[in-house]
């Protein structure tokens, strides 16, 4: 293919009627005093969108214009043109057809640009248009830093031979960032985010380290490196928390902050005595997102009014329940997020803080020093909150001292461990809690799971299997002749999973007259019928099955987690 033309954008986007004469010389005059690039300028303010500029584009070079989010790249493809030169760029290689590759550019007509890509990978190269925010996000899912990892992971196991290294004198080196063992963290770091990880879990085997990454609630292997590391890397880690890196036989728990990709990730690190060495496994924070968001959690509207409904009220306990990763802490800070306003004092007792939220007065629990969930409850009472979060009901005192809180005037969130909603009062009573306390206190329980979803890249018509059909056909109230169930083939986009990203599932129990009644009446089956006549049906399973039906996720992943409650 010849070399592209050099096309003025402005006059081109006039040219097709996407934009006027006036819009175009105003847009000029502004762009010239904020020096940013036209096409930047003209999106963001809303007079194009960037698929506009690039099918624009597309017509008038006579090339195709690509969706990224439709098309399969093949991982060694692309690193025909490396990460650093692909983000300087903004190009990829999508195709490689022997003689010619095919490369796709957000802006193709940047000659210089195109002259360095044919440097760089020594093809013929056919050209395309791609959409700037697609081609950023595909970046950060094809360039894994597996092999980087490997390599770094290698040369830190030469470096130490079979002799002992004293890494906390690297604290102290001016070099400290070019030492192997911390460019391996900052790529397991930056790779973990790349990836969207929760966790990470560093482990030693018999002979070797696996380094695995928890990425939408299942874990998945990213290396196993030499055995030797393992303790390189658990000492570095130490250092970084703050933890005694001297102690190896007990278990430690810390906490530190790390900037990676211009997003602040808080990171809570726990370290084990296992047979071959510390296990240390990280949970990733991160700080910089927007998560904390009711509309984002994926609750039926319906229920979210209820919801929000019921957190307007001066008083009273909500209760989150749900087995651990399962997003209860979100869906709180959620509902804090709401709650926070000048006119109301917010104290929330947690073990550790997960999310640090302005204007809120957030107390770390601690053990070692008797300052347990009781006794900073007892405190927090006596500095007039109006909103009180209590991080887990873990006993009988704590969950007394709440439900007494929310009797006498306060608004009081927490989170309990349990299967479902109906089942929760009854779990207070068999922790030694009053039935009458649990009957009055009590507003409203939420039980919720994380669903994976089908990776829009890759996903397919399913056919339910016989199995499937008849869990669907029992959780479903009909048979629903618009169900359109689809299951991801596996592609680059969702790591060869098929999934893609999670959403909530949830279950409402609304504590009305009738529900409170039952809460009191000493057969347990009384009171499950109460909420479950209340809940209408309208159950976790039943989501999840609803989920599947309009093909946002599998029957059997809506079923995995049904399971995990029907058992």
């Amino acid at each position: 293919m010849a070399r592209p033309e050099k096309i003025r954008l402005g006059e081109l986007l006039v040219r097709q009627k996407l934009l006027s004469e006036a819009q175009l010389q105003l847009a000029l005059e502004e762009q010239k005093k904020s020096g940013r690039k036209l096409g930047r300028f003209l999106v963001e303010n809303g007079l194009v969108t960037e698929d506009q500029i690039a099918e624009a584009i597309a017509k008038q070079l006579d090339i195709p214009f690509i969706r990224l989010k439709n098309f399969t790249i093949k991982s060694d493809t692309v690193r025909l043109l490396p990460e650093m030169q692909a983000r300087r760029f903004r190009a990829i290689v999508l195709e490689n057809r022997g003689d010619q590759v095919l490369i796709g550019m957000a802006d193709p007509t940047d000659l210089m640009v195109y002259d360095e890509i044919a440097r760089i990978v020594k093809h013929n190269i056919e050209l395309a248009v791609i959409n700037e925010n697609e081609l950023l996000q595909t970046i950060d899912r094809i360039y894994r830093k597996t092999e980087e990892i490997t390599d770094l992971a290698r040369e830190l196991g030469q470096d130490l031979g079979d002799s002992y290294i004293d890494f906390a004198s690297l604290n102290n080196l001016s070099g400290a960032e070019d030492a192997p063992v911390v460019k391996l963290l900052q790529s397991v770091f930056d790779d973990a985010t790349q990836v969207r990880a929760s966790d990470i879990h560093i482990e030693p085997q018999i002979d070797a380290l696996q380094i695995r990454f928890r990425i939408d609630g299942v874990l998945n292997l990213q290396t196993r490196a030499d055995i030797k590391i393992a303790a390189a890397l658990a000492l570095r880690l130490k250092l970084m928390s703050g933890l005694d890196i001297s102690e190896k036989r007990l278990p430690q728990d810390g906490r530190f902050a790390i900037k990676v990709k211009q997003q602040s990730i808080d990171v809570r690190i726990s370290t084990m005595p296992t047979q071959y060495g510390e296990s240390v496994v990280m949970r990733l924070l991160n700080q910089s997102g927007n998560a904390l968001n009711l509309n984002a959690i994926g609750m039926p509207s319906a229920m979210l009014a209820r919801f929000r409904s019921i957190l307007q009220r001066p008083n009273g306990l909500i209760l989150v329940t749900g087995p651990t990763g399962s997003g209860k802490t979100t869906t709180l800070y959620g509902a804090l997020s709401e709650l926070n306003t000048l006119e109301r004092k917010i104290i929330t007792v947690e073990d550790p803080v997960e999310y640090r939220l302005a204007g809120i007065n957030q107390v770390q629990v601690n053990e070692k020093i008797d300052l347990d969930f009781a006794r900073v409850l007892r405190s927090a009472l006596r500095q007039d909150p109006d909103v009180v979060l209590v991080g887990e009901m873990r006993d009988q005192e704590t969950a007394q001292i709440g439900m007494r809180a929310a009797i006498t005037g306060h608004l009081v969130l927490s989170t309990l461990h349990t299967n479902d909603a109906a089942s929760t009062p009854i779990r207070l009573i068999d922790m030694g809690v009053p039935r009458y306390m649990v009957a009055t206190s009590i507003q409203a329980v939420i039980a919720q799971r994380l669903v994976r979803l089908n990776c829009d890249n890759c996903s397919d018509t399913y056919s339910p299997s016989p199995t499937e059909q008849i869990w669907l056909d029992n959780h479903l109230p009909s048979i629903d002749l618009s169900a359109r169930y689809q299951k991801g083939r596996g592609c680059a986009h969702c790591n060869h999973t098929g999934y893609r990203g999670r959403i909530g599932v949830y279950e409402m129990l609304e504590i009305t007259h009738a529900v409170a009644e039952a809460a009191s009446h000493a057969d347990p089956a009384v009171f499950i019928n109460a909420a479950e006549t209340q809940m209408a049906g309208n159950t976790l399973g039943r989501q999840a099955a609803n989920l599947a039906a309009a093909g946002k996720t599998t029957p059997a992943e809506a079923m995995r987690v049904s399971n995990e409650f029907d058992d």
